[in-house]
């Protein structure tokens, strides 16, 4: 699985974890360079608070793009830091990681 947002790869990993249709990308797989962490938050009932980061590449900021549960609850413990990113703002594809 690929990230990508304007050409450059944000994430990549042939290990996400799928929760709720969305692909949750392992930390190590993060080109952290292009995040930036946000002060928004969101609260899920059953996964617990989610922190967001603003994407950003060539100096083009996407608010809030990605999301990721620091301190998930024990149901969504194999979430813990993986980051998932909106479809609606940043390209998810299948493609296989090199």
């Amino acid at each position: 699985m690929k990230a990508v947002l304007n050409d450059a790869v944000i994430a990549e990993s042939d290990d996400t974890v799928v929760v709720e249709g969305n692909h949750y990308f392992p930390p190590g797989s993060l080109n952290e360079a292009y995040l930036t962490p946000s002060d928004h938050r969101t609260t899920c009932p059953w996964k617990g608070e989610a922190h967001y980061y603003d994407v950003e590449v060539d100096g083009k900021r996407t608010d809030n793009a990605a999301w990721y549960y620091p301190d998930p609850s024990d149901e969504a413990s194999h979430i813990k830091d993986h980051v998932a990113f909106y479809t609606s703002k940043v390209e998810v594809t299948e493609e296989a990681a090199v």
